[in-house]
């Protein structure tokens, strides 16, 4: 076991305990495998998972005696046991006897502390799990359905304090970039504090209002995809934030967008983009099934609204897993260090990538039940920018969360009056109103049949100066029928008999652009993307 006293950030001396962690003996003749990080050691052997904190002191931490490691232990285990209680078991001691041997649990003087856990399989974090295999289409559900449920019980704090940090943070990301100069050019770095600390300036009074609305919460604080755990394929949260609870508090989209930037960076661009749809869907949801609709704040302005800092809160993510990996280097063999300086370099430069300026497109998709559009909306998603994406406004999935019903609920045909059909249009026109105005790429998908509900988007993309594209689906009836029979989980009602029916609805003229969806989905996407690139709409199209 690495334990390079040539560490400037480590301060207590655990060599005999870390020796007594790599005997076999120590756990039953297993061999034990160890993980090291920038605070920790876990160590595996057979079922059980313990981790060390190691004796070091860093800017936002400080591990360097027993005492403190006791303490972060027994906080660990209350902060995450009652997400994930398959994981954590409890907080033993490493006691030394009279005769100066080292037990778990013994009767003699504790001397440090692990944290006992239940060993889940190799390979299920989810950054590895998604290298191993494909992706289920309800995941990026799932993800965003357990971290809304999280945010949504995690109790409120300060944002004003919040910010105060968050300066600090950046003071912070400046020193530890300039320590390694080999690693984050100086010219780079410097351009990044400068950007950054306008961004923070400019995002500071949207960020205190929404602290006043209950959005600045104690919450994991460092949600990335080694820190959720595919088990029984169910996404667990695991390993929040325990050592200060500043770090771990921020707004419900900063914690979010450690994950979303995670995927994003590992090239999971769909699922990166899904996973931020489908928790404000979630989260809108939720929140209005949890209180009396005449007290909730409109959920276009509480949470949509708060995408005008993902920019910002995407940046500072990068940042922290740029500098974490940089750390990693005191540690690293020779023949890691290339394979960490270019993790750390990845995430710095994305942590540029993410401040740039762009002018989000603004795109409807319409077309009769049946012609793909919510399909093509997702796929297409990915490839808007800024990063991770649009934003995707649906009509089935808006029309079930003014409900307050879950999204494969079906509806009577009394929620489906020209009414309440107006009024869902409203709702979408306002979300992607709020969508646009925070900077966000934008997707609408509805079925658009009147011309006054095409008219009503278009004159919110001129309202908010974006560059528009309406798109225009068509596929024969017998095509719409067979996908609307073979749909499962999805929020549209549409039946055949709809479908049919809307075989004599009067469009009038359209003239957004036609294209013929009755091909494969790849198809379909190739002749959007043409489209939107013809009009001028920010793409990214490298992967």
């Amino acid at each position: 076991m690495n334990h390079d006293l040539s560490d400037p950030h480590l301060v207590d001396d655990q060599r005999d305990v870390l020796a007594f962690l790599a005997d076999p003996a120590t756990h039953g003749g297993v061999e034990p495998r160890f993980i090291t990080t920038h605070a920790a050691v876990v160590v595996l052997a057979g079922a059980t998972a313990l981790k060390l904190k190691r004796g070091v002191r860093y800017p936002f931490l400080d591990y360097t005696t027993p005492a403190l490691r006791r303490a972060a232990c027994y906080r660990e285990l209350a902060i995450n046991h009652p997400a994930a209680p398959m994981i954590y078991r409890d907080v033993v001691a490493i006691t030394r006897a009279a005769d100066g041997r080292l037990s778990i649990a013994g009767d003699g003087q504790p001397v440090d502390w692990l944290l006992r856990m239940h060993r889940f399989p190799d390979g299920a974090t989810l950054d590895v799990w998604l290298a191993a295999n494909p992706t289920p289409f309800d995941l990026a559900a799932r993800l965003g359905e357990a971290i809304a449920e999280a945010h949504l019980a995690a109790p409120e704090r300060d944002a004003d304090l919040w910010l105060r940090d968050v300066d600090r943070y950046l003071d912070q990301n400046l020193q530890a970039f300039r320590e390694w100069p080999e690693v984050f050019p100086a010219h780079a770095v410097n351009e990044l504090d400068r950007a950054a600390r306008e961004w923070l300036a400019r995002m500071t009074p949207l960020l205190l209002e929404r602290g006043r609305l209950g959005l600045c919460r104690l919450l994991h604080g460092d949600l990335h995809a080694r820190n959720i755990a595919m088990i029984d394929a169910t996404p667990v949260l695991f390993d929040a934030i325990e050592f200060d609870d500043s770090i771990a508090t921020g707004d419900v989209l900063y914690d979010l967008a450690f994950l979303v930037m995670d995927l994003h960076v590992r090239g999971h661009r769909l699922l990166a983009s899904r996973v931020l749809n489908l928790y404000l869907g979630a989260f809108g949801r939720r929140q209005r099934a949890s209180l009396e609709r005449t007290t909730v704040v409109p959920f276009t302005g509480q949470i949509i609204g708060g995408l005008a800092a993902m920019p910002l809160f995407l940046m500072l993510r990068a940042a922290i897993r740029a500098k974490v990996a940089a750390a990693r280097l005191a540690l690293a063999a020779p023949a890691e260090r290339a394979l960490i300086e270019t993790e750390a370099q990845t995430y710095f430069e994305r942590a540029q990538t993410y401040l740039d300026p762009v002018q989000p497109g603004f795109v409807a998709i319409g077309g009769l039940s049946g012609t793909g559009k919510t399909r093509i909306a997702i796929e297409l998603g990915r490839y808007l920018l800024p990063c991770p994406g649009a934003v995707l406004m649906r009509t089935d999935a808006h029309r079930k969360i003014d409900a307050g019903v879950a999204m494969t609920d079906r509806l009577p045909a009394s929620a489906y009056t020209p009414e309440s059909t107006a009024r869902i249009y409203r709702m979408i026109e306002a979300s992607c109103r709020t969508a646009a105005a925070a900077g966000r790429a934008v997707i609408a998908d509805a079925v658009f049949a009147r011309a006054g509900e095409r008219a009503g988007i278009e004159a919110v993309a001129r309202e908010v100066e974006a560059p528009f594209v309406g798109i225009w689906l068509t596929a024969p009836l017998e095509t719409r029928l067979a996908r609307i029979d073979s749909r499962r989980g999805d929020a549209s009602d549409a039946t055949a008999d709809v479908a049919r029916a809307q075989e004599a609805y009067d469009l009038g003229p359209i003239d957004w652009v036609r294209i013929d969806a009755s091909g494969t989905p790849e198809h379909t996407m190739a002749q959007v993307l043409a489209a939107l690139t013809a009009a001028g709409i920010a793409l990214d199209l490298s992967a």
